[in-house]
């Protein structure tokens, strides 16, 4: 099943994808819904997609999104590139971080280009796990057990800030630098582990082309790994990392400008689409 937060004649929904059209289901936000719905939930009367605005299926995460840093090899290479430092090769250990998300931006939403304060931005295609129940000292056999769904994330970077902090959390949070959607597609339409094609496009240009198969820490040891030492709560939102072929990556570095245009593909979810403005 596929569930949207959608705007229509002015007012938001949530709800899911059936037929071509969205229909209402009773619940306040997508964090409510993942948490409370079950099948036995009476939706509304649908209405045809082309009548609604497609909105961020969480606009407003009820905390910071959890990420994995370098979690394919051939971007942990290129950022050492980037960053002027020896890539070890093996990785024995994830890299974590949050970034914080007041806001996350719709798919065909508009990002501002931050051009007073950066000259680096980036984007990063990501598979995001979204969690469905409360999740403590999950065993990994029974991980996907908790996973409600799968989306797309577009972890927007400010390179500079990135370098000049020595740490990600600034530079991947400025406003708006969370574009998520178009849809969650839930867990059970997937096999386990989900093995997806993901691709990003700049103006039509194909940049990342990879699968997540190739993910170095995979979602069950992701969440049998969080869960021993912290909660985590229907909603949490996990971005998986990104494969290489992002904009320090390439030499010289190729960073998106104003009028630019980012497509992120994941096969079986969907295309997040994001315009980069003044």
């Amino acid at each position: 099943m596929k569930f949207i937060t959608y705007r229509h004649k002015d007012k938001k929904h949530v709800g899911y994808i059936s037929d071509g059209k969205a229909f209402p289901l009773p619940f306040e936000d997508m964090n409510e819904l993942i948490e409370k719905y079950d099948n036995t939930v009476t939706s509304g009367e649908g209405v045809e997609l082309s009548e609604v605005e497609i909105l961020a299926p969480i606009e407003e995460p009820k905390q910071d999104v959890i990420c994995l840093g370098i979690n394919f090899t051939e971007h942990a290479e290129e950022s050492a590139r980037f960053e002027g430092v020896a890539f070890g090769g093996e990785r024995p250990y994830a890299v974590y971080f949050s970034k914080r998300v007041n806001e996350c931006l719709k798919t065909e939403g508009v990002l501002s280009a931050y051009r007073d304060v950066t000259d680096s931005l980036d984007y990063e295609c990501e598979l995001a796990v979204i969690i469905g129940k409360r999740a403590d000292k999950v065993k990994r056999e029974d991980a996907y057990d908790y996973v409600f769904g799968y989306t797309i994330m577009n972890d927007i970077s400010a390179r500079n800030y990135q370098t000049r902090h020595k740490q990600w959390y600034l530079g991947k949070s400025f406003n708006n630098f969370t574009p998520l959607g178009p849809c969650i597609v839930t867990e059970d339409e997937f096999k386990r582990p989900p093995g997806l094609k993901l691709s990003s496009y700049v103006n039509g240009e194909l940049r990342q082309c990879s699968n997540t198969d190739k993910l170095i820490f995979d979602i069950p040891h992701v969440i049998e790994e969080l869960s021993r030492v912290m909660t985590l709560k229907p909603a949490t939102v996990i971005a998986m990392g990104t494969p290489s072929g992002v904009g320090m990556g390439f030499e010289p570095p190729r960073f998106l400008k104003c009028g630019d245009t980012v497509k992120c593909e994941i096969e079986n979810i969907g295309e997040l689409i994001t315009n980069i403005g003044e």
